[in-house]
């Protein structure tokens, strides 16, 4: 005796091209909504002052000293002794009146810093020599 009459069920079809629709839509989505940061090449920690300045006008060389090697970078690009004393000399051969911005490392040693402000004085840079640095914390 048969009750149930056992019909085969056919499995609901699945549309392809919804699925790419859906995936497309979320794809924008996410690339809509992320965000992304720029990741500096250097990590600092500038030394403290109570007079700190941060920037540096757009007409300076901004110049790096780090304590690992390569010592020196200029702006983003790292650089060795001998061509960053050519590259001072070839900008005050371009603009006399150009100034520098030093921007130090805590812990990168006098020597190097003495080295970069002999390299600018030889250069011709004398008297627009800024060095940046940062405040200290707020004592709690």
């Amino acid at each position: 005796m048969r009750f149930t009459n056992q019909k085969r069920r056919q499995p609901p079809p699945v549309i392809i091209i919804s699925l790419i629709d859906v995936l497309i839509v979320m794809l924008i989505f996410l690339m809509v909504t992320t965000t992304f940061k720029n990741q500096p090449a250097l990590k600092l920690a500038l030394p403290e002052s109570k007079q700190a300045t941060q920037g540096s006008s757009d007409a300076a060389l901004l110049v790096t000293i780090s304590k690992d090697a390569p010592n020196y970078y200029l702006g983003q690009r790292p650089i060795t002794f001998d061509q960053l004393k050519q590259e001072l000399q070839a900008a005050v051969a371009k603009n006399p009146e150009i100034a520098l911005s030093i921007r130090p490392d805590k812990e990168a040693t006098v020597e190097l810093f003495i080295n970069l402000v002999n390299a600018a004085t030889e250069a011709g840079i004398k008297s627009r020599v800024g060095i940046q640095t940062r405040a200290p914390a707020p004592s709690e």
